[in-house]
């Protein structure tokens, strides 16, 4: 119940700090809305018993002229609460959408993005933060009007007759509990649905994802894709219409309930009123409250509902608000200095859960300041889990990272980052100009049109961004079109009819990607540690080695850490590391390690083998 009141306060609470002036005046207009109802049923009975006593019709005109703007009251004030509430949703969306976003960029490492189970929260998270606020205010300033509107007219009934004032309020009391039951079983079943509905989603970029649009083709795998997708959908569905017919089967019920006290009442009435003991404006007026409260009844029902649904998700917002990080910052932290010793990894165990294995093993390893060291091994060795340990984004199970002997656990994650530039393997590809994508390096920064251009130089990458269409300003998408290109009917049609040549973003190949990756990389300028993850796997053999001559060039006296699977790149390196299951095989420099014959002279030797000319045998 505690829980429950602070969600109603958080709610509240963040709908009014969205839209404190909406909401001002929407809470009146409800609450003058309810009142509307019970004043034109007295007003009603009124003027039909002052008209069957005789009365002239000359002194009602002021009754029927307050009936009159009555109704008016009655037609106006729906549309302006409607428009109040649309506005204000906008509003809550908005911040709502802001503070969503806000906590999980405290989330400094990866472990909750590549964990499913969080995925679901966050998408339901998103879900009911656009839309819970505005539904749990909206729910109990509705279930207040209802209320008003109830004692309004079971004040007329009691007047009229109180026996069956308690039978209509004790009709509701079903009703209420049945909703709430309902609302919890709603509720229950969306969470249920979550991980089929974003498997659906899965499956249908699928079908429409230009980079997976190729094998699709090829391999003839769109109906495969599309039935895993419908099956997704009907599990969905099939949760789904459990809940309806049970709704269904409740709502009857509660149908019939309200039909028979409705009816009941109605010849009640019309027998007392044949006996005398009613005029025929007090039946007009016990009709009109029995449908009023039953009215009134469903609406508190279908608020309390609505509310009480959205409270149950929005607890799932909170609790992603009130998350901790995913990794322990220090209430104090160090500070990051210069790299001047170099960076440790100091037996160094790593696995991603305990129901996981181990990716390292006890890994000992020395980067100097100053100078490049080469990570090399097979797939799935444990290079890229090093680079996530360097960058912080895990903490070792074991074992520590030491910045210059200061364990990476004592600083602050964001001050170790600014220390670091890197390109990942799995860089981005952003839908967003040449010169953003190149900017987003060091975002306060983008706007520095000549410091992108001799990134984009030294990335090599220069001269193809400059021969665009609009040259660093070219859209790199091809999901959204350029601003303002063509009205959003004429671009349907010309996307169904297949002319839809204009306004559409220029895509560039692998390499071209890759090489301006490498570009917001160096757009950071010269950092303390550049980390370099298969910087070059999409190039071509004379691009490559142009790449690796620059950053040659660029990086001297940085400490460098270079990923490759290339061992023609790695030649150039002070010291080289050699992964094998976990743990450090070999160290040394290129020389060394060919000289000893083993797991890096074999890897060596097999790369050099397919660059020789066969030799000829006699």
């Amino acid at each position: 119940m505690r829980s429950r009141f602070a969600g109603v306060v958080a709610a509240v609470g963040l709908a009014w700090r969205a839209a404190p002036g909406l909401f001002a005046v929407y809470v009146p207009l409800n609450v003058l809305g309810a009142v509307v109802p019970v004043a034109s049923a007295w007003l009603v009975k009124l003027i039909l018993d002052a008209l069957l006593r005789g009365t002239p019709l000359y002194p009602l005109l002021w009754l029927v002229g307050i009936l009159a703007v009555v109704g008016v009251i009655a037609g106006v004030v729906p549309q302006v609460m409607e428009h109040l509430r649309v506005e204000a949703d906008r509003r809550v969306t908005l911040l709502s959408e802001d503070r969503l976003y806000g906590a999980t960029e405290r989330f400094v490492g990866l472990s909750r993005f590549e964990d499913p189970h969080f995925q679901d929260t966050l998408r339901v998270a998103q879900e009911s933060g656009r839309s819970a606020p505005s539904n749990v205010v909206n729910g109990f300033v509705g279930v207040g009007r209802a209320l008003v509107t109830i004692a309004g007219f079971v004040g007329s009934l009691a007047v009229l007759d109180p026996l069956i004032t308690v039978v209509v309020l004790a009709a509701g009391v079903p009703a209420v509990l049945a909703e709430r039951a309902l609302a919890r079983r709603r509720a229950a079943v969306f969470l249920e649905m979550s991980p089929s509905i974003r498997r659906e989603l899965f499956y249908a970029r699928l079908l429409t994802d230009v980079r997976a649009a190729k094998e699709v083709r090829l391999f003839g795998i769109g109906g495969f894709f599309r039935q895993r997708m419908l099956a997704e959908r009907a599990t969905a569905n099939a949760a789904e219409r459990r809940v309806d017919r049970h709704e269904l089967r409740v709502q009857g019920g509660l149908v019939l309930l309200s039909s028979v006290v409705a009816g009941g009442g109605l010849v009640a009435a019309i027998v007392a009123a044949s006996r005398g003991q009613l005029s025929v404006g007090d039946v007009s007026m016990f009709v009109a409250a029995v449908a009023g409260v039953q009215t009134s009844l469903s609406m508190l029902v279908g608020a309390y509902a609505m509310a009480s649904r959205s409270l149950v998700m929005f607890e799932h917002y909170l609790a992603l608000l009130r998350s901790d990080s995913d990794l322990p910052v220090a209430a104090s932290p160090a500070a990051v200095p210069e790299l001047s010793g170099g960076v440790e990894l100091r037996d160094v165990w790593f696995r991603y859960s305990p129901a996981h294995p181990w990716v390292l093993r006890g890994v000992n390893m020395t980067i100097p300041a100053g100078r490049a060291v080469a990570i090399v091994g097979r797939n799935g060795a444990g290079k890229s889990t090093i680079v996530k340990l360097l960058c912080r984004f895990y903490d070792p199970t074991r074992g520590s990272v030491l910045w210059d002997g200061v364990d990476l656990r004592d600083m602050a994650p964001a001050d170790l980052r600014a220390r670091i530039g890197a390109v990942f393997q799995d860089f981005m590809e952003y839908d967003l100009t040449a010169a953003e994508n190149v900017g987003v390096g060091d975002v306060g920064c983008r706007d520095d049109r000549p410091r992108v251009e001799e990134a984009a130089r030294l990335a090599g990458v220069h001269k193809t961004l400059a021969r665009l269409p609009a040259g660093y300003d070219t859209l790199l998408s091809r999901t959204f079109g350029t601003a303002g290109s063509a009205s959003a009917e004429s671009a349907a049609l010309a996307w169904l009819t297949g002319d839809d040549e204009s306004g559409v973003g220029v895509t560039l190949s692998t390499g071209q990607w890759q090489r301006l990756a490498l570009a917001r990389g160096l757009f950071r300028g010269r950092r303390d540690l550049l980390i370099l993850d298969e910087p070059s796997s999409g190039l071509d053999p004379e691009a490559e080695h142009q790449v690796h001559e620059t950053l040659r060039s660029y990086a001297a006296g940085t400490t460098r850490v270079l990923i490759s699977h290339r061992l023609g790149a790695t030649r150039d390196a002070d010291h080289v590391f050699v992964i094998e299951d976990g743990v450090v095989s070999e160290e040394g420099s290129h020389a060394s390690l060919v000289a000893a014959g083993g797991v890096y002279a074999r890897l060596f030797a097999l790369q050099a083998k397919g660059y020789q000319e066969p030799t000829a045998v006699g």
